[in-house]
């Protein structure tokens, strides 16, 4: 790791990039090399996450063969390994390398023998990125075998984590006005420097309309937008995530507003994205393709992030012979017999196929359409 003022001034430049509202594969494309100038790597996964489910849903692999995908998904959430992201979710720190989940025999992870190992590759040092106690991506660092990743460089990662996560989610909200045919899209408002409207897309126009603002270079930017800025521009520790403020529409609902600053080297200032609630947000989940109630689709959630009938009980509150109920009455939904006929059934219908797709994500972290 380089010393001293060179080491702060890299870390405040992967910062920047992080704060700069960029697409994932820009923001992706200028950490990683950065990165590696810190902790050195051979290899290395990306991925944004949905947080409601844990699912990756833009992954890519950097010397790791791309048809190795599925594999993943299946070691993930259907086969017994160490070091997996569903319980570095759930880990106070969220960091850890394969060395240290091992007890330094490699050889106890499936994952390591069947990929890594006939790759040539060692250690990996896994990071959960998350905001506000929100995952938004992960990061997977790998070095050749026979050199392990250091405590220092874990503790690097970790640092950089809750920054990385922050870029994740303004690249995602800012991309996602641009995807078409979303009902009730994220509108987006953009300010310049001086907090004065310079432009808004189509749906930006209806959000300001229901907001009670139709129109802002008239009558002047809305003062919690004009906030929410002035709070961007003078902010210096990222740690609770891009400014964002929750208001009531003229008609009632809730609209979630985002302060990021402009990517474009031509044009500076800021843009505000507004957009309804996420299901991060405000508790809801996305899995509605087998006809659950509200209360199945939480527990089919949190079966699919890993966690046992006891844990499911104390999240929601309830029995374990309550969760136990529940899960029948999933079962028989869905046509299964087994959690692990559950997971499986739910990665291969309506997950794995949009991942490899490449299908884009709207500004919940999950699939659109």
């Amino acid at each position: 790791m380089e010393p001293g003022r060179a080491l702060e001034n890299l870390t405040s430049a992967i910062v920047g990039v992080c704060r700069s509202g960029l697409s994932q594969t820009e923001l992706r494309d200028r950490v990683l090399p950065r990165l590696r100038r810190v902790v050195p790597f051979d290899a290395a996964f990306w991925a944004t996450v949905d947080p409601a489910t844990l699912l990756f849903t833009q992954p890519h692999q950097e010397e790791i063969p791309a048809d190795t995908i599925p594999y993943f998904v299946q070691n993930e959430f259907l086969d017994d390994d160490v070091n997996k992201w569903t319980t570095l979710a759930r880990d106070r720190i969220g960091v850890r390398t394969l060395v240290e989940a091992t007890a330094g025999n490699l050889q106890a992870s499936p994952r390591y023998r069947d990929i890594f190992a006939p790759l040539g590759l060692g250690d990996e040092l896994r990071a959960v990125l998350r905001l506000g106690g929100v995952c938004w991506g992960y990061i997977c660092l790998h070095r050749e075998a026979g050199a392990a990743f250091s405590a220092d460089e874990a503790g690097y990662v970790r640092r950089l984590a809750p920054h990385l996560a922050e870029g994740i989610r303004a690249g995602i909200l800012v991309s996602s006005v641009e995807v078409p045919h979303v009902p009730e899209a994220p509108g987006l408002v953009v300010l310049a420097p001086d907090g004065s409207f310079i432009s808004t897309t189509a749906a930006g126009e209806q959000w300001l309309q229901e907001l009670g603002h139709p129109d802002p270079a008239r009558d002047g930017v809305p003062a919690e937008i004009r906030a929410l800025a002035a709070l961007l521009q003078r902010r210096d520790t990222p740690e609770t995530g891009l400014p964002r403020l929750r208001v009531r529409t003229r008609s009632g609902r809730w609209a979630m507003l985002h302060a990021s600053r402009l990517a474009s080297p031509r044009l500076e200032g800021v843009a505000v994205i507004i957009e309804k609630p996420s299901p991060a947000e405000i508790g809801r989940v996305l899995m509605l393709a087998y006809g659950l109630t509200r209360q199945e689709q939480t527990v089919t959630l949190l079966v699919c992030r890993g966690l046992s009938t006891r844990e499911i009980a104390e999240r929601l509150y309830i029995t374990m012979n309550t969760v136990q109920d529940h899960l029948k009455s999933i079962f028989d939904k869905v046509g299964v017999r087994s959690r692990r006929e559950l997971v499986a059934s739910i990665l291969q219908e309506q997950y794995l196929p949009r991942a490899m797709a490449r299908q884009p994500v709207g500004p919940s972290g999950f699939f659109v359409g």
